[in-house]
């Protein structure tokens, strides 16, 4: 791709005051949307690592619960 000139004297068909004369089509601009890669298909699986993320937090609000159960039933 080739790099614009910004000064507007050296811009084709730009009228007077920035605007462009009907029919003419703007000079190309450079893109900075979109993606620069394909993305990565993503699996439709629950990975392993979450699955044992999920059971030790389900274990740690467990023995929490009962720890609280156990401070109750002590008073």
């Amino acid at each position: 791709m080739n790099s614009m000139d910004p000064d507007p004297a050296n811009t084709p068909d730009l009228e007077p005051g920035g605007g462009v004369a009907p029919g003419s089509t703007p000079p190309e601009s450079a893109q900075t949307s979109g993606l620069s890669a394909p993305e990565p298909r993503t699996s439709r699986h629950f990975p392993p690592t979450g699955v044992a993320a999920v059971v030790v937090a389900v274990l740690l609000v467990a023995v929490f619960v009962a720890a609280a159960v156990g401070v109750v039933l002590a008073m």
